[in-house]
């Protein structure tokens, strides 16, 4: 079942027995066990009723035994496992899950792992129960559900502000949705949410970032692409050098597959480079500055940097520098 749709049946009253959230992406599992923390039962019901237990602090032999109790004045009994990567040998448990209370409601957060499908326990669950494994988005896919969840909460946002949110924040689910909500609450829900707003209410410059780095460096703007490459290089803890230079290398990469299907129609060009249609003439503009030869230099001396930042081949140059120079480098190919 989708989050959607596991919502959905937890508001018809459609229980199972047990849900086991896996993956390692945490935002859709902490939403998935609160939703069902806060609506089966009433308030009253759940001093008696509601267990919270944590991994590290618990046994397979202690879950069965939670579960096997009986509520107490109330429909359900629920029972969270929180951080369950933590129990030992938590398969112990597939005897009573093969024939679970009807009463009892288990939760399992099975966090930042992943499942071992072989398993028959997992094999059960996935065929009888409800698995649901929350995976993290690729890169790829993080300005579309920026855009999704802005839509979802009435709220308008520009492409390009989703492009430097996906950028800044990167692919992590809940800090995406802990910025967007505090940015939600200092906005009205009439404005569009634009690179201005980012910068005053988030701290991310509308001018000095990754995506703007990239959009400089594919017009060949010089003195821009210098600008930012020293105020990334002077914000180091905020914008690692890993980090920039492995989005400088998928923005050369995508120039180079443009070059391959600019005939196409912008659906499919989008579609290719896994990127909304409104960037595609950033793509069209630098597929224009950049030869094929140029572009093989180029991921020569990305490679180069990224080895010299692990301290390979680098003899003098700080690591403030690094991309100060692999800037130069692209520029003057």
């Amino acid at each position: 079942m989708k989050y959607n749709e596991i919502i959905a049946s937890i508001d018809k009253k459609e229980y199972k027995n047990l849900y086991f959230l896996a993956g390692d992406e945490s935002y859709y599992i902490d939403k998935i066990s609160k939703y069902i923390s806060e609506k089966i039962l009433n308030d009253e019901d759940k001093a008696f009723n509601q267990v919270i237990l944590y991994g590290k602090e618990t046994s397979a032999s202690e879950i069965i035994s939670e579960v096997k109790q009986y509520p107490f004045g109330a429909k359900y009994r629920v029972i969270i496992i929180k951080e369950a990567q933590y129990v030992a040998n938590i398969e112990n448990i597939e005897n009573y899950i093969k024939k679970p209370l009807s009463t009892t409601i288990l939760v399992i957060c099975y966090k930042n792992k992943k499942i071992d499908k072989r398993k028959s326990f997992i094999k059960y669950i996935q065929k009888n129960l409800l698995l649901f494994e929350s995976n993290k988005l690729y890169d790829n896919q993080v300005v579309s559900w920026i855009s999704s969840y802005c839509k979802e909460n009435k709220r308008l946002i520009s492409n390009k502000s989703c492009a430097i949110l996906a950028e800044y924040l990167g692919a992590s689910l809940t800090k995406i949705t802990n910025e967007l909500d505090k940015l939600f609450i200092n906005i009205n829900k009439e404005q569009e949410i634009t690179p201005i707003l980012i910068e005053q209410n988030i701290g991310i410059s509308k001018d000095y970032n990754v995506f703007e780095f990239q959009n400089s460096l594919g017009k060949k703007d010089v003195m821009q692409c210098n600008k930012i490459a020293n105020y990334l290089s002077s914000n180091s803890k905020i914008y690692p050098f890993v980090l920039t230079i492995t989005s400088v290398f998928s923005f050369f990469q995508k120039i180079i597959i443009y070059k391959q299907i600019q005939n196409q129609d912008k659906q499919q060009i989008a579609t290719a480079l896994k990127i909304n249609p409104y960037f595609i003439s950033q793509y069209q503009i630098a597929s224009n500055n950049y030869s094929i030869k140029q572009l093989n230099y180029i991921f020569k001396y990305i490679r180069e940097y990224e080895l010299r930042s692990k301290g390979i081949g680098n003899k003098n140059t700080t690591s403030e520098s690094l991309l100060k120079e692999l800037t130069f480098k692209i520029l003057h190919t």
